[in-house]
């Protein structure tokens, strides 16, 4: 009997044997198999790498400098003011495309390296993000911005999941600790993320939850433990970049963010650019080929692309010279439209003054504002307006409202300032104010640039071509500030003025150095001296108008009028 319990032992024993021998050599002939694939997959790979095209001409002209960074020596300085101290803040950085706002923030972050004071370290990461590209999920599992927790249930826990640990995984924020974060379009980030972001700014960490997670599981490691009760460090300086409008960036945000301006380019600078992508291409290019890049191209990087498919064609013609013919051929082709590069005109006119608006972030035009006057029977004048005026939507957050614009009403204050403060009656001439050229006419900057003009066509007195305007006009005649004035100015220096009007309490010391002449005012009637009266006269930011001249200007008033400023 006993002998039959041993052979049965060792059969048993045998068939054990042989179950853990044949299971041991699968997991080998699997370790075999998986590192024969990915010996192939690794060869592969390095067969891919050792393919390389020649550098894109957009990456050989990418700044490596500050020095390459052209025409932003303000926002550079501004930027270098936030981030390079020892008490570094959050950025947002408004400007149109292609003008360098990522690179100068890599550029700045490398420079608050080099301060001792600086609390960056020597391997303060950049970690570059796109807002319009940031996907996550709404129920937590895969967050690249924010990070997230692998839970068990999903494929691919590994080990810790199939222990039933969830698993804490790292997002940008994060992976940016110590260092930038840079995210650009900032604008564009999904309000459930925006909101997280502003959580994680106050915080600086991040704490992330799990039903699977048990504070008393002795299961779940220490490392697991610690990251959800004490959060995962995320101490990084946000640096946002946007093309809209600050108006358009949510408040919440910018309060939490300094903001820097950089400027759109010049077209002198859009030149110089093009002509030095063309030299790193190994091209000479024509000046009058580069002029025409300048007219079209809106930022650096169109002046790139527009060299690099102007140097195919050469190329194509065995030539290693950029023709203006070259570049005139990719502007058609490529359907550009031309720089809006209004000048002053080159002579006084009635009825004709130079308005300025702004059209996008940090970016300021010269504008005519036209006006006739004729006319008609005793107070049954009629005023027309045309251009885009008439009527304008606001609002947000799933509700707007569409109202009559402020352009609008700036012409009916208009009227009334000509009538009580000016002593004309409008009503007695047929008025057609017009703004052309298709431009939005939104916000109540152009109301002193609209009373100008009636006036000069009432009067008959010819507006100074020299002369750029901006500022509201209240019904009582006095000049209200406006927004965006720094970028007008700019804007009226690019258009060939020499003066620029704006409301006194616009003024700042920084505009004595513009290159225009900037005139701080209150009231309409010195608008009408410096613009109408005395036009070809040099008057100083800080003369003052005596209010003689100014009743001499605008006509005499009735005595007692409740004009006075």
């Amino acid at each position: 009997m006993s002998e039959i319990i041993i052979i049965i032992q060792f059969f048993f024993a045998v068939v054990i044997g042989l179950y853990f021998l044949n299971l041991l050599r699968g997991q080998q002939g699997n370790k075999a198999a998986v590192e024969k694939e990915s010996r192939i997959e690794l060869e592969k790979l390095q067969r891919l790498r050792e393919i390389s095209l020649s550098e894109p001409l957009s990456e050989k002209t990418r700044p490596k400098t500050f020095q390459d960074i052209i025409g932003q020596e303000s926002g550079i300085k501004a930027l270098k003011a936030a981030l390079c101290g020892p008490n570094p803040q959050h950025v947002i950085i408004y400007g149109p495309p292609g003008i360098g706002k990522t690179c100068a923030a890599r550029l700045v972050l490398e420079e608050a390296k080099k301060n001792p004071r600086s609390p960056f370290r020597k391997n303060a990461k950049f970690i570059e993000m796109d807002a319009t590209s940031v996907r996550f999920d709404e129920r937590s599992i895969a967050d690249p911005l924010i990070g997230s927790v692998h839970d068990p249930i999903y494929q691919g826990a590994g080990p810790l999941g199939v222990a039933g640990i969830p698993q804490p995984k790292p997002g940008a924020v994060t992976k940016a600790h110590g260092g930038v974060l840079f995210l650009d379009e900032i604008g564009e980030l999904h309000p459930i993320q925006m909101n997280k972001l502003l959580k994680i700014l106050e915080d600086r960490k991040v704490f992330l939850e799990s039903a699977y997670y048990n504070s008393q599981d002795r299961n779940i490691p220490a490392h697991i433990h610690d990251v959800f009760q004490n959060g995962l460090p995320a101490d990084f300086r946000l640096v946002g970049a946007t093309t809209r409008s600050p108006s358009e960036i949510p408040p919440a945000i910018r309060s939490r963010c300094l903001e820097v301006f950089f400027r759109p380019l010049l077209k002198e600078e859009i030149g110089w650019i093009a002509e030095r992508a063309a030299q790193k291409g190994g091209f000479h290019i024509e000046k009058s080929a580069a002029a025409v890049v300048s007219m079209y191209a809106d930022n650096g990087r169109d002046a790139v692309n527009i060299i690099q498919m102007a140097g195919g064609i050469a190329l194509s013609d065995e030539r290693n010279h950029i023709s203006k013919e070259d570049v005139e051929w990719v502007i058609n082709n490529g359907d550009y439209s031309p720089r809006p590069a209004k000048m002053v005109g080159d002579r006084p006119q009635v009825g004709c003054v130079n308005g300025l608006a702004i059209y996008g972030p940090n970016l300021g035009v010269v504008m005519d504002i036209e006006a006739s006057a004729v006319k008609a029977a005793r107070g049954k004048g009629v005023a027309t307006v045309t251009g885009i005026v008439d009527e304008e939507e606001i609002g947000g957050g799933g509700k707007k409202v569409r109202r009559r614009s402020n352009a609008r009403s700036s012409v009916d204050n208009v009227m009334t300032v000509i009538r009580r403060c000016l002593q004309l009656e409008p009503k007695d001439y047929d008025i057609h104010i017009n703004f052309p050229g298709g431009i939005p006419i939104d916000g109540p900057s152009a109301g002193i640039a609209i009373l100008l003009a009636v006036y000069s066509a009432i009067s008959g007195i010819p507006a100074d071509n020299k002369t750029a305007v901006t500022g509201e006009v209240s019904i009582r005649g006095d000049v209200r500030p406006v927004g965006g004035v720094p970028s007008k100015i700019e804007a009226a220096a690019q258009a060939g003025a020499e003066r620029v009007l704006i409301p006194a309490e616009n003024w700042q010391e920084t505009f004595s150095k513009s290159r225009v002449q900037v005139i701080p005012i209150k009231r309409v009637e010195e608008a009408i001296h410096i613009s109408l009266h005395h036009s070809n006269e040099k008057l100083s930011a800080s003369s003052v108008i005596p209010e003689t001249d100014i009743l001499a200007a605008s006509g005499s008033r009735k005595k007692g009028y409740d004009c006075t400023y």
